[in-house]
């Protein structure tokens, strides 16, 4: 158990060291106005710390730096709100402007929150449960190849290509897009690959003169797995960071950026609620020395989108945290408004 004193002195390196990035010692502790201890007894408790996990002890100085411990009880017990009444305002303005999609939305909210903070923002998307098909199109590229768009209901644009047999009579197509837009529209694209094999196929074998051959062509349209939805904002934020001139590490966190599908699965498996992760709290090696801040978002039935921050471990927390809270509730009034109006 820490007493007020090692508290007091605790919190101070901490904000100190999140602000400057440089080793704080016992004497500039002690000329801060509401510190009534000399820098004899700031170093003794400093000391304590050190043995009990909470500092560290650099080569270079003789001052300490907290240590993931003291960052993880920082963040547990001290951290209190955050004055970002310019932030909060920044995040609100944008949402209350109106959006035309949810992927719009979710875009802007990860290059807000990047440009904020100034560090790296990552949000993903809400499951496929319920985006489902707006529209979709056919676009011939040769006699033998063509392009699927479709079109979902959160604004999300994909191109599927294809082979298209000699055998395909052109108004066949037509006629088979006009079928698949009429029956498909609003259907969840995660039920796509289902009434491909039923109830498409017994459409196109009533409708089509070459059905097999149309329902074996437009496979790569729907069995097809479904994209990553990942947003990123502020990649080269890192860069900006002190902690980060080694090549190495910046290499390593460049190579993650680009594994859509890894940094997808580590934020899936944060569940609702706020988390900060601190280091070697982290399973990934290439954020071993960052902080990773999660929370949820919300998109109407039980759908969950994660908003995360990657940072380094001298983050601002309180300013984070609050920010981050402000956005996940502001992002969830705004999508259920918009899941009300497109249900």
């Amino acid at each position: 158990m820490l007493t007020e004193r090692q508290l007091l002195i605790l919190q101070v390196i901490i904000d100190d060291f999140i602000e400057s990035a440089h080793p704080v010692g016992s004497r500039a502790i002690s000329k801060k106005e509401d510190i009534p201890y000399s820098a004899a007894t700031i170093r003794n408790e400093m000391a304590d710390l050190e043995d009990m996990g909470y500092l560290e002890k650099t080569h270079s100085s003789s001052g300490r730096v907290p240590s993931e411990k003291g960052y993880r009880y920082y963040v547990d017990h001290l951290v209190k709100p955050a004055s970002v009444d310019e932030g909060i305002k920044v995040i609100r303005n944008f949402i209350e402007d109106g959006f035309f999609e949810l992927e719009q939305l979710v875009q802007m909210s990860a290059e807000v929150l990047s440009d904020l903070t100034n560090y790296t923002s990552i949000i993903l998307g809400p499951e496929l449960v319920e985006t489902k098909l707006k529209q979709l199109q056919i676009v011939t590229l040769t006699n033998h190849s063509a392009v699927a768009i479709l079109i979902t209901n959160t604004g999300h644009v994909e191109h599927r290509a294809f082979s298209v047999p000699a055998e395909i009579n052109p108004a066949d197509l037509e006629k088979m897009v006009n079928i698949l837009n009429d029956r498909l529209h609003g259907v969840p694209l995660i039920h796509l690959p289902e009434l491909f094999h039923t109830e498409i196929h017994q459409l196109m074998k009533k409708y089509l003169q070459e059905y097999e051959r149309s329902h074996e062509y437009l496979r790569a349209i729907f069995l097809h797995d479904q994209p990553v939805k990942l947003y990123i904002g502020g990649k080269s934020n890192i860069l900006m960071q002190p902690e980060f001139n080694d090549v190495e590490k910046i290499r390593a966190f460049y190579s993650l950026m680009e594994q859509e599908e890894e940094i997808a699965t580590l934020l899936k498996n944060k569940t609702d609620g706020l988390h900060v992760s601190i280091g070697r709290e982290n399973p990934v090696d290439a954020i071993k020395d960052l902080s990773l801040i999660t929370s949820a978002y919300h998109l109407g039935e039980g759908q969950m989108g994660t908003i995360a921050l990657l940072g380094p471990t001298r983050m601002e927390y309180r300013k984070v945290i609050t920010l981050m809270n402000v956005l996940s509730n502001e992002m969830t009034d705004a999508l259920y408004h918009w899941h009300r109006k497109n249900d």
